[in-house]
């Protein structure tokens, strides 16, 4: 049938009945149902369409975890392991994958970043998974459509930087230049106008940081600089994200371990290391906080098999959770999607 037919959202219903029907469905839903007609594709993969169904409490909270994908059993682990996106569901307990990136169909770029803002899936930088040479490479994943979208390049390579999205944008600091110098420099990604634009620069420079989106600002947390690898500040800067303003703020992370996907805001607004919940996530711990809960994943000694649980961020209590065995891989770090 002619989407040009659908002069309302649904026949014989009012226009408002009919937007509250559509909220109402769920997000798995949303990639059949825009192929329906014009004006439902157009409406589910608005912006005002979405921040109706999170005001209204309809999006839902997911974790994305870049994570190490199975090797087939009739081969032998060689090299450094593939990795992919798989999608956890906390409200039905479900298990998937997100398609790959047609550029990288056998796995991800190494050490790539990823981030969610307005319901869509940002990944950018990492290294060439053939090569190792670090990448400008940026990819929106759209949910509506189950689609990856190329955007615009990152405007220098940098590796192991910080990175938080909020608003339609996304923020990057900090990591380190092609020859291992650590950056200080600054920009923002507008995912609707896919631009980015640069920012004021840190007071200064920090590698191996970590970037988290508390309130209102894009905190930097920790790092080290380019003379003195591997010796954590205790420091962070904050971004004003409405100004572009910075600020410097001393003593914000206690522990002398990398700040590497273990940041997470503790009560009073203090940052805080996932690794101190519990020597059960000691090394290479990876939190993702969902609201309600949080999934944590980590291990209790290097090269142990990695564990998953649930923890409720106001008693920190750990209850280890089964996952389906191709989804039992290294965690390399992950993000919430409000869908």
């Amino acid at each position: 049938m002619d989407s040009a037919e659908f002069s309302e959202l649904i026949p014989g219903l009012p226009e408002e009945l009919a937007l509250e029907c559509l909220t109402r469905l769920h997000y798995s839903a949303h990639s059949v149902s825009s192929h329906v007609c014009r004006r439902w594709r157009e409406l589910l993969q608005s912006k005002d369409f979405y921040y109706h169904r999170r005001q209204t409490g309809f999006t839902h909270k997911a974790a994305c975890l870049i994570q190490a994908l199975p090797v087939p059993a009739d081969s032998k682990p060689v090299g450094q392991p593939s990795y992919g996106i798989s999608l956890f569901d906390p409200a039905s307990g479900d298990w998937d994958r997100v398609a790959p990136i047609p550029k990288y169909p056998n796995g991800l770029p190494l050490f790539c970043q990823i981030a969610s803002t307005e319901g869509k899936l940002i990944v950018m930088g990492g290294w060439d998974p053939a090569t190792w040479d670090p990448i400008r490479d940026v990819f929106m994943y759209e949910f509506t459509t189950g689609k990856w979208t190329q955007c615009e390049d990152m405007p220098c390579r940098r590796s192991f930087f910080a990175m938080g999205a909020a608003g339609g944008r996304v923020f990057v600091a900090g990591g380190h230049d092609e020859n291992k110098n650590a950056l200080r420099s600054a920009w923002a990604f507008d995912t609707r106008e896919n631009h980015w634009s640069e920012l004021p620069g840190m007071s200064e420079a920090r590698d191996e940081c970590e970037g988290i989106v508390v309130g209102p600002e894009f905190w930097v947390v920790s790092g080290y600089d380019t003379e003195t690898q591997g010796r954590f500040k205790s420091s962070a800067e904050a971004l004003q994200m409405e100004t572009g303003e910075w600020r410097r703020v001393e003593n914000s992370w206690a522990s002398s371990q990398s700040p590497r996907g273990c940041v997470w805001e503790g009560k009073n607004g203090n940052l805080r290391s996932w690794t101190e919940c519990d020597p059960a996530v000691k090394f290479g711990s990876c939190g993702i906080d969902l609201g309600e809960h949080c999934i944590l994943t980590g291990s209790s000694y290097q090269g142990a098999p990695h564990a998953f649980f649930f923890i409720e961020p106001q008693n920190l209590k750990l209850v280890k959770t089964d996952v389906p065995d191709e989804f039992a891989g290294i965690v390399q770090s992950g993000c919430c999607v409000e869908i």
